[in-house]
């Protein structure tokens, strides 16, 4: 587990670029965390990475999910805070679409810790002071990897 700050919201629109910035087809990626901690401002920044007006992004609380077609990639946002059930996610069709083709977000993952992919990287983001911590924490090779290259470029930005 590593653990990144972002004193700002301009920090973790940075964090988000850097994020898509390494996004490979088949990606997926858990954000956990209050209301307001920057879920979908992460999500904003590293669908603008990948070619997607930010003006196109909006947290899918009522939709439930959105897709963005980028340049490189397609995304495929969900927000899972309204499921009540395990059943609504098959009538979303979360199976069919999480980690599939594009790179995938699923904002309130932790809802449903059971039906999510086997390999992912998970962002929790937690207040800290004005800021906010978000700890990486990887499930599988690839997910390891990129967050040593998230911590690697923060290290030289930083």
């Amino acid at each position: 587990m590593t653990a990144v700050y972002c004193p700002d919201p301009e920090a973790t629109e940075a964090l988000g670029r850097r994020l898509g910035s390494l996004c490979q087809d088949g990606d997926v990626f858990l954000l956990e965390g209050d209301l307001g901690t920057g879920k979908t401002c992460l999500v904003t920044a590293a669908a603008a990475a990948l070619g997607v007006d930010p003006q196109e992004v909006t947290s899918p609380t009522f939709s439930l999910m959105n897709v963005y077609h980028g340049s490189r990639l397609s995304i495929k946002h969900f927000d899972l805070y309204r499921i009540n059930w395990p059943e609504e996610l098959e009538d979303i069709g979360f199976s069919e679409y999480a980690g599939g083709d594009g790179v995938t977000f699923i904002e309130w993952a932790e809802l449903f810790p059971e039906y999510m992919p086997e390999k992912y990287l998970e962002l929790k983001f937690t207040r800290q002071g004005e800021g906010r911590q978000i700890e990486l924490c990887p499930q599988g090779e690839r997910y390891e990897e990129l967050a040593r290259g998230l911590i690697a470029q923060q290290g030289r930005e930083g």
